[in-house]
C-alpha cells in the first residue's frame, strides 16, 4: 500500500534530582561548591546527547534547596521540567512554603500570600517554578492531608496531631518520589549520606531508586567533589566513612548515558538493524492465503465443529491511521473524557503509541504468518515429498516413476528455498523483534494515563537484541507524564474505563487461547497415533497376506497386487504421523497453553482487586492503590512477553529433519 511507517521515537534522557533543602547544615555550608559542581554535571551531561535526540526531561519535587537549584540549571539550558508534586499545587505550595502558623497555611491554600515574608518568600519561589514546570499532581487525597496539616499547625503541641500529618505526608511524598524514578534514567541525589530510614526523605528516594535498579550519581552534601555513581542498595553500606572520588567516575557516567542515547552498547544490540524490521518491510493490507497453515492447524485441531475449522483465516490489518477510528477508539474517548484531562496528551498517546503499535502490529503479523506458515508448510511438503515419491508402486508403472520424482524433486527444492529465503530474510528474528514493540506498547496507553512507568532496569532484555524495548521505552518516554490533577474522579475513570476492560479482555483472550491450544495439543495427538496405527494395521495386513500365500491359504498373486498399495501405506501413514508429531512439537501447543492458563489466573486475580477497589466509595480510590494495580497488569504482561520468548527462541526456520 506503500504506506510511510511512523517516525522513530527521538532518543531522550530523562534525569531525576532529590537533595536538602535550604535548612539542611552541610548543603548551607557548601551551597556555592554544590551549585558550581551541579552545573559542571549539568554541562558534561548535555555534551552527551546528539542532536537528534529531544530535549533532556528534568523531574523533581520542586522543594527549595537542591531541587529547585537543579530546576534552574535544566532551564537555564531549554530542558523539559517536570515535577510530580506529592499533592495538588495549592496544598503543595503551603506544605512545602513551611508557614508557622494555621492563618498564612490558610490563605496558601486558598491561593492568596502569607503574612510572614520568610513564609512568602518560599511560597512565591515554588509558585513560579510550579508555573514553569509541567505538572502531575497527586491530589486525590488533598482534603484529607490539608485538614491534618491546618490540625498540626492549629495545636502545635499536640504530638498526636503532628504525627498524623507527618506519617501521611511523608507517604505522598513518596509516592511521587517512586513516579518520579519510574521516569527517570539516572536520579542525581544531593545528600549528607546520614540516614535512609526517614519516608519520603532524601535518603529513603536514593534507596528506593537502587532498589528499582535506576543508577544516582550522589553528590554528598559534606564534600560535594567526592561525587559518585552508584547501582545497587549494597553500595549504600559503609557510607558514613571517609570517602575517596570513586576512579574513571566520569567515564562510568559517559557509558550509562551513551546507553540511554542509543549510542554505543545498544547500537551493538541491533538497534539499527532492528529498526530495519519496522522500516524495511512493506505494508500489506490482509494476509496471505498462502501463509496461513499455521493459522489453518490451529483452526482445524482446536476448533470446536468441522466448519469452524475451514473457516475463512483472512485478516485484514489495522493502519496506523484507521487505528484512531477504528479498535482504538473507545480507549481514546474514554481518555479524553477523564475528569481534567490535557487534551495535548492524548494527542501523544494517538501519534506516539497507537500509530507505532498499528505499524508494529501489522508487520508482526504478517512476519508471524510468514515465519511458522513457511515452518509448517515444511513439515507437509516433506510428508508429501516422501509418500509422493513412492507413490508410483500402487497407482502408475515404473515408467511414470520420473514424473513422481519430479513432483518429490519439486516440493524438496521448495522446503529448500523456504528456508533459505527466511533465514536471509530473517522472518524469525524479525517477527520475535516487532511482536514485543507491539505487545509492550498495546497496554502503555493505560499506563500513561495513570503515571506508571516501568523502570528502565526492569524492561526485559533479549538474548541477541535489545532495540525492541529500548525502542518501546522511547515510545513511552516520548509521552511522559500527563499534566493532570490526579483526583478520585480521575482514578476512578482510568480504572473503571481504561484498565479494567484490558484485563477483563486480556483474561478472556488468554482463556480462550488457553482451551483452544489445549485442544490443538490433543487432536494433534490423536491424529498422529492414529496414523502410527494405521500404519502397523497395514503393514501387518501385508505380513498376514504374505504368511497366508506361505501357508497356501491365500493366492499369492493376490498378495503380490495388494503388496504396492500396502507398501505405500507402510510409508505414508508414518510419515504423515511423523509430521504431525513434529508440527506439534514445532507449535509447542501445550506449553502456550499452560503460559496462557498463568497469565488468565493472575489476570483474574488483579480484575478482583479492581472489582474490590471500585466496590469502595470513590473517596477511597488513592493513587497508589491504582497504581499498583497498573503494575501488576503490566507484570502479568511482560511475564507473558518472556515465556513466550523462552519457548519459541530456539525455533528457527529449517528444514524438517
Amino acid at each position: 500500500m506503500g504506506l510511510t511507517p511512523p517516525p522513530h521515537p527521538r532518543p531522550r534522557l530523562s534525569l531525576a534530582v532529590t537533595g536538602h533543602r535550604e535548612s539542611n547544615a552541610a548543603f548551607a555550608a557548601n551551597r556555592a561548591e554544590i551549585a558550581a559542581l551541579l552545573e559542571s554535571l549539568c554541562e558534561l551531561i548535555a555534551s552527551h546527547m546528539g542532536q537528534g535526540g529531544a530535549p533532556i526531561r528534568l523531574h523533581s519535587l520542586l522543594v527549595d534547596g537542591a531541587d529547585q537549584m537543579a530546576m534552574a540549571q535544566g532551564q537555564a539550558r531549554g530542558w523539559e521540567l517536570v515535577a510530580p508534586l506529592a499533592f495538588g499545587a495549592a496544598l503543595n505550595t503551603a506544605i512545602n512554603a513551611l508557614p508557622q502558623s494555621e492563618q498564612d497555611a490558610a490563605a496558601l491554600l486558598a491561593g492568596k500570600d502569607a503574612a510572614d515574608p520568610a513564609t512568602q518568600a518560599r511560597a512565591q519561589a515554588i509558585r513560579t517554578w510550579q508555573s514553569a514546570a509541567h505538572l502531575f499532581e497527586l491530589a486525590d487525597r488533598d482534603a484529607e492531608i490539608g485538614a491534618l496539616f491546618l490540625a498540626k499547625l492549629a495545636a502545635p503541641a499536640d504530638l498526636h496531631a503532628a504525627q498524623a500529618y507527618s506519617y501521611a505526608a511523608s507517604e505522598r511524598v513518596a509516592l511521587a518520589a517512586r513516579v518520579m524514578i519510574e521516569q527517570a534514567d539516572l536520579l542525581i541525589a544531593i545528600w549528607d549520606g546520614m540516614s535512609t530510614s526517614l519516608t519520603g526523605g532524601t535518603g529513603a528516594t536514593i534507596a528506593q531508586a537502587l532498589e528499582m535498579g535506576t543508577p544516582v550519581l550522589w553528590m554528598d552534601a559534606r564534600a560535594p567533589a567526592k561525587w559518585r555513581l552508584l547501582f545497587s542498595p549494597e553500595a549504600l553500606a559503609g557510607i558514613g566513612g571517609e570517602l575517596t572520588p570513586q576512579a574513571d567516575r566520569e567515564t562510568v557516567l559517559a557509558a550509562l548515558l551513551c546507553e540511554v542515547t542509543g549510542e554505543g552498547g545498544t547500537a551493538e544490540r541491533g538497534y539499527g538493524a532492528g529498526m530495519a524490521a519496522l522500516d524495511g518491510a512493506h505494508w500489506r493490507a490482509r494476509s496471505s492465503r498462502i501463509w496461513h497453515a499455521y493459522r489453518r492447524i490451529e483452526a482445524l485441531f482446536g476448533s470446536a465443529s468441522l466448519g469452524q475449522g475451514f473457516r475463512s483465516l483472512r485478516q485484514t490489518y489495522e493502519t496506523p491511521d484507521a487505528i484512531l477510528t477504528g479498535s482504538a477508539a473507545t480507549g481514546l474517548a474514554l481518555c479524553e473524557a477523564l475528569q481534567g484531562q490535557h487534551p495535548p496528551f492524548v494527542e501523544k498517546i494517538r501519534a506516539g503509541i497507537l500509530r507505532r503499535f498499528a505499524w508494529a502490529d501489522g508487520i508482526s503479523a504478517r512476519l508471524s504468518d510468514t515465519y511458522r506458515g513457511g515452518m509448517i508448510l515444511n513439515f507437509i511438503f516433506s510428508a508429501l515429498a516422501i509418500s509422493g515419491g513412492i507413490a508410483y508402486l500402487p497407482f502408475a508403472s515404473a515408467g511414470d516413476k520420473w514424473l513422481f520424482a519430479l513432483g518429490e524433486l519439486t516440493l524438496l527444492v521448495g522446503i529448500v528455498a523456504i528456508t533459505i529465503t527466511g533465514q536471509k530474510r530473517r522472518w524469525h528474528r524479525r517477527w520475535f523483534e516487532t511482536r514485543r514493540v507491539a505487545e509492550y506498547l498495546r497496554h502503555a496507553p493505560i499506563l500513561l494515563a495513570l503515571g506508571v512507568a516501568r523502570p528502565p532496569a526492569r524492561w526485559p532484555k533479549g538474548a541477541q537484541t535489545s532495540w525492541p524495548e529500548r525502542y518501546a521505552r522511547q515510545a513511552i518516554r516520548s509521552v511522559g507524564l500527563p499534566r493532570i490533577a490526579v483526583t478520585p474522579a480521575y482514578l476512578l475513570g482510568a480504572v473503571r474505563g481504561l484498565l479494567l476492560p484490558y484485563v477483563e479482555g486480556q483474561r478472556s483472550y488468554h482463556r480462550d487461547k488457553a482451551r483452544r491450544l489445549a485442544r490443538v495439543h490433543h487432536n494433534l495427538d490423536r491424529v498422529s497415533e492414529a496414523l502410527f496405527l494405521l500404519a502397523i494395521l497395514s503393514v501387518s495386513t501385508y505380513l498376514a497376506l504374505k504368511l497366508g500365500a506361505v501357508l497356501h491359504l491365500l493366492d499369492d498373486e493376490h498378495a503380490g497386487n495388494m503388496s504396492p498399495f500396502l507398501t505405500f501405506l507402510g510409508v505414508t501413514l508414518p510419515t504423515f504421523g511423523a509430521g504431525i508429531a513434529g508440527i506439534r512439537y514445532f507449535g509447542d501447543f501445550e506449553r502456550f497453553s499452560a503460559i496462557s492458563e498463568v497469565a488468565a489466573e493472575q489476570l483474574d486475580a488483579v480484575a478482583d482487586r479492581i472489582e474490590l477497589l471500585l466496590s469502595a466509595p470513590e473517596t477511597s480510590i488513592d493513587y497508589a492503590r491504582a497504581a499498583d494495580l497498573a503494575h501488576a497488569a503490566d507484570d502479568i504482561v511482560v511475564g507473558e512477553i518472556e515465556s513466550w520468548q523462552a519457548v519459541f527462541a530456539g525455533k528457527h526456520i529449517t528444514v524438517p529433519v
